[in-house]
């Protein structure tokens, strides 16, 4: 019997979901976690591997001569050596865009929470706050409309091109830092400059895969170009952003606010500047963890390798 072994099983079936359509396949073997030092031994003899974020090397992938298949539990696959596993004749597939409508809806509430602030509105009313107020109505803070906002979008692959559309639905300018030509478009999204972007957007959403390329595209000489009341989204990658820079420009009010789904290194030290500066909010890379999601995400990882066994792999990382 094929073995299959998940090396961090943990956080994409919490809450109930099943990894049971695998086992048509083989003999299932789940770990929650590993730690790097037990990856090669979880692996050894194993048929196929899943990961969504432990790290095979080229060291431990050319330790595995029965390794035929590697499933990667995301879109993103800089986890694996892709070179090292073509090498070797090893298939490698992920699961590209199962995620897109979850993160996007993450980009709108992490923006509403900044321009509403709802929740602390809320635990201010049960506080008491509302009725001891002489008004009928209050402010924590001042509030503000998305409504004829311009929206900067740095990545318009699938997400990025639904934040567009939502962004738009909301009345919003929308421009995109893109390679694509302006006519292949769609008509409500304008295509800028460098300089534009970062000096014009009051509004940056950040929805690029990280590369050698755009690390810290976020950083002091990008951020020196932004207006006071630029807001911040990042739902793609921490490495995108030179996290020292962005505190420093917050707590200096360089720039209004932001709102992050990611950091440089997950979990975050506790010495983390942002984890305490109050112009950022965080939450710990949810954007992709609706319930809805990860069953799509479970599905489509079991369907890549039914195709590989039958000989017609979908879904393959070169």
């Amino acid at each position: 019997m094929r073995k299959i072994v998940i090396l961090d099983a943990y956080v994409a079936c919490s809450g109930g979901l099943s990894w049971k359509e695998l086992e048509e396949y083989g003999e299932v073997i789940i770990y929650d976690r590993t730690a790097p030092e037990d990856v090669y031994d979880r692996c050894k003899g194993a048929f196929a591997v899943f990961t969504n974020k432990v790290v095979l090397t080229a060291e431990i992938i050319g330790k595995l001569p029965d390794l035929k298949y590697i499933g990667v539990l995301a879109t993103g696959y800089n986890n694996v050596d892709i070179q090292a596993a073509n090498s070797r004749g090893i298939t490698v597939c992920n699961v590209p865009a199962y995620s897109t409508e979850s993160v996007v809806q993450t980009v709108f509430a992490h923006l509403l929470n900044i321009y509403v602030n709802a929740e602390a509105h809320s635990q201010s009313v049960k506080a008491g706050d509302w009725s001891a107020c002489k008004d009928f109505s209050y402010l924590l803070a001042p509030t503000e409309e998305l409504y004829a906002k311009r929206i900067g979008i740095y990545g318009l692959g699938n997400i990025g091109k639904r934040v567009a559309e939502i962004a738009h639905a909301f009345g919003m300018t929308v421009t995109a830092l893109t390679s694509k030509s302006q006519s292949k478009l769609p008509e409500y999204i304008t295509k800028v400059s460098k300089e534009d972007f970062f000096s014009k957007s009051d509004i940056i959403s950040l929805n690029a895969p990280l590369t050698a390329d755009n690390k810290n595209f976020i950083c002091e000489e990008t951020l020196s170009l932004m207006k006071p009341e630029t807001v911040l989204i990042n739902t793609a990658r921490g490495g995108l952003i030179d996290e020292t820079a962005l505190d420093k420009a917050l707590r200096e009010r360089k720039i209004f606010a932001a709102g992050l789904d990611v950091l440089c290194k997950e979990p975050p030290e506790a010495t983390n500047p942002l984890l305490t500066n109050p112009y950022c909010r965080i939450t710990p890379h949810i954007a992709w963890q609706s319930t809805t999601a990860r069953k799509r995400l479970i599905h489509i990882s079991a369907q890549n390798l039914k195709y590989f066994i039958e000989g017609n792999p979908q879904n393959v990382v070169k």
